[in-house]
């Protein structure tokens, strides 16, 4: 039962979207109005706000975070276990995916993803988003990025730390934002992708 308890918390956390509470806080527009339609930090990026872009990078990163932090270190007091900081990682990462504050119309997880991570085990963290940053700095393409990040985050997780159920719920959370990425995809192979920075392609 403290395991449920502490995913729907986490949840609940993961369902606060960024990208929308810092537009509106700023007068911009609804990102779900422009560009990708996608409420993230790069799409923010596009109305040419660099702060809000940071903002909604940073929390939607953190949001992650605290989620898997609290079900570490705070639930540990009251007996959640691994299985409880997998489901905590997944559920807010669901929640960005799907927020309930929102309609269920939620980003595609990137930021969020790096949160849980760096949560889980800065190690982690920290290799995959070199593994972005490397990827995104000679490609200037932050899906790319994020996909090439997604792959390997699993594999990063398996060598630092092997085989457990917090592994599973890595491996789901990569599956799923690539799943998310499937415009994406499509687009960079058409050769129709913005770049980051760049206004969308018509």
């Amino acid at each position: 039962m403290v395991n449920l308890i502490s995913a729907v918390i986490a949840y609940l956390i993961g369902s606060v979207s960024f990208a929308v509470v810092v537009s509106k806080v700023m007068g911009l527009p609804d990102p779900h109005s422009y560009g990708s339609g996608n409420p993230g930090a790069t799409n923010v990026l596009r109305t040419g706000n660099k702060k809000a872009a940071i903002l909604t990078l940073l929390g939607d990163g953190l949001k992650g975070y605290v989620a898997v932090m609290l079900a570490r270190y705070v639930g540990a007091r009251y007996g959640i276990d691994d299985t409880g900081i997998a489901l905590a990682a997944l559920a807010v990462f669901l929640g960005h995916l799907f927020p309930v504050f929102h309609r269920f119309a939620g980003g595609k997880g990137v930021a969020t993803a790096a949160g849980i991570l760096f949560a889980i085990d800065p190690i982690l963290g920290a290799g995959t988003l070199a593994t972005w940053l490397i990827i995104a700095f000679f490609f200037r393409y932050s899906s790319l990025a994020a996909l090439v990040a997604a792959i390997f985050a699993p594999f990063f997780y398996v060598l630092t730390s092997g085989v457990d159920v917090i592994a599973g719920a890595v491996l789901v959370i990569s599956i799923l934002l690539i799943a998310r990425h499937r415009a994406n995809i499509a687009k960079l192979l058409a050769g129709k992708e913005s770049r980051i920075g760049e206004k969308k392609k018509a």
